[in-house]
């Protein structure tokens, strides 16, 4: 450690002398110092090596700070605190090679970034090798149009339903961003039936032409409102299985009724919530998801008035409809009052209605 304190010494006299080239001449020693053995250090001289270095570097031109702050970005135990100040410079060209590879960033420092930086700073963030859910809910919310598509495309991106429910909404404006979502096979599968029900003309079109084997599906998608890729993605997805032989085995011992429906619903399980009201409305699974994702509440008061729902169930799965990113509880009232207008017998109707456009449906594909 006496090569250390003859550095501090030095250190000291460079800050005394208000010396900018000397200081950035000492931060270069300290630096050289550290990274030939920063594996080795224990964690007190790594704090010592964290005091030196950003003392120094808050005092050092953009261009000093830019180079050392590449330097520092792909080495595992840099100083934490450090590297937070360089990940947090208004500058980009110094924050974005820590924020593109630093491993020492811990989440909150990257959320902050995220928050208050340019949306240079955001692009930086979204190419990084792994992003934490927090971090991409403020990205696909927060990020202009070519950070949210930077988002989506990263593999090692995690998206929370928030961040997916943001994408698919984002989507209905974006060709490029709908097709990334729909390229990303761990996308859920509520949020493909949602793209699906809002994309545009243009985009089908672009999904079409990006896989011509799926060109019959989609277009039966369209003309018949997603029953055939539907099932597709549905007999694909193990969740499904597991949530329908759940629930069916519930049923058959006589546990599936409102109370259940409703704590589906609540807890956000948008598979079994469909599935339970397909069994007890004895529609289809098509039906009740197409009307679960789309955008307006009315199919949803007909299924549940028809079964003799309460209001404080019809809510849950309404607020499930809406996704997290909704303004939907701003409107709950009116929703309520128009409910409670709904007479059984109209959605009685309704519902005979369903069932025989399915039997018609049915008997032209046969």
């Amino acid at each position: 450690m006496n090569g250390q304190r003859d550095l501090i010494d030095e250190l000291e006299d460079a800050f005394a002398r208000h010396d900018i080239g000397r200081r950035a001449e000492t931060l270069q020693r300290v630096t050289d110092l550290f990274v030939s053995a920063a594996a080795k250090y224990s964690p007190e001289q790594i704090a010592l090596f964290d005091e030196v270095m950003s003392r120094l570097v808050a005092q050092i031109e953009t261009s000093a700070r830019a180079a050392f702050g590449r330097r520092l970005a792909t080495i595992p135990d840099a100083p934490p605190n450090l590297i937070r100040a360089l990940a947090l410079d208004d500058t980009i060209e110094v924050a974005e090679p820590v924020l593109l590879h630093s491993e020492r960033l811990d989440d909150m420092t990257l959320v902050e970034s995220a928050l208050t930086k340019s949306p240079d700073h955001l692009m930086a963030i979204s190419r990084r090798k792994t992003l934490p859910e927090p971090v991409t809910d403020v990205l696909v919310e927060r990020g202009n149009k070519d950070v949210a598509l930077s988002t989506a495309k990263n593999r090692g991106a995690k998206f929370s339903e928030f961040g997916y429910s943001t994408l698919v909404r984002r989507s209905q404006e974006d060709d490029g961003l709908a097709l990334t979502v729909w390229l990303r096979p761990e996308t859920p599968r509520q949020h493909m039936l949602q793209l699906f029900a809002r994309a545009s003309q243009s985009v089908r079109a672009t999904l079409e032409a990006a896989d011509p084997r799926k060109g019959g599906l989609i277009r039966a998608m369209v003309a018949n409102a997603s029953d055939e890729i539907q099932s597709k993605v549905r007999n694909t997805d193990s969740g499904y299985a597991s949530a329908r032989a759940s629930v069916e085995a519930l049923h058959a011992a006589g546990g599936l009724g409102e109370a259940q429906l409703a704590a589906f619903a609540r807890a956000g399980k948008f598979d079994e919530t469909a599935i339970a009201l397909s069994i007890m409305t004895d529609l289809s699974i098509g039906v009740i998801e197409r009307a679960m994702v789309n955008d307006r509440p009315e199919q949803i008061f007909v299924l549940a008035k028809a079964i003799g729902l309460a209001w404080e169930t019809t809510e849950a799965i309404l607020l499930l409809q809406a996704g997290p990113e909704s303004k939907l509880p701003r409107d709950l009232l009116a929703c309520r009052a128009t409910f409670a207008r709904l007479q059984v017998v109209t959605a009685t109707k309704a519902i005979q209605f369903y069932r025989l456009r399915e039997q018609a449906a049915g008997s032209r594909s046969g």
